[in-house]
């Protein structure tokens, strides 16, 4: 049986979604459209920049969202396809990059860096 899947939306688990958002937001230039408290610091945000949109969600809101899901320090790694690393390489100078720019043995282009909460994030242009 083939099911029809229409768009897949990474949620990143963090410790803290106010200190990611400087990497997403003021560096890559994500806009926030869904922003949900829990107390007095974010629990759920909705992030889109074009096409692509990234939730983050916090441990605590998880953790009170879904209680079976463990604790643990979660870590994802995301594949973000680009026209030009050029505007990314600008963007995140002076960040550490987990690996140097480099290209693949598949032909692509690529820049790693791992965003506040230890996510790998893979900048690719193919």
């Amino acid at each position: 049986m083939v099911v029809a899947m229409k768009k897949l939306t990474a949620n990143l688990i963090v410790d803290r979604i106010e200190d990611c958002l400087p990497f997403w937001v003021d560096r890559l230039g994500f806009g926030k459209t869904v922003e949900v408290p829990e107390g007095a610091a974010l629990g759920f945000v909705i992030l889109v920049h074009g096409g692509v949109e990234l939730m983050l969600q916090s441990r605590a809101s998880v953790q009170k969202d879904v209680a079976e899901v463990e604790p643990g320090p979660h870590r994802s790694s995301l594949y973000l396809e680009v026209d030009d690393l050029g505007p990314i390489r600008a963007a995140l100078t002076g960040w550490p990059l987990v690996v140097p720019e480099r290209t693949t043995f598949y032909g692509a282009r690529e820049l790693i860096v791992r965003d506040p909460a230890g996510n790998f994030v893979c900048f690719a242009a193919h």
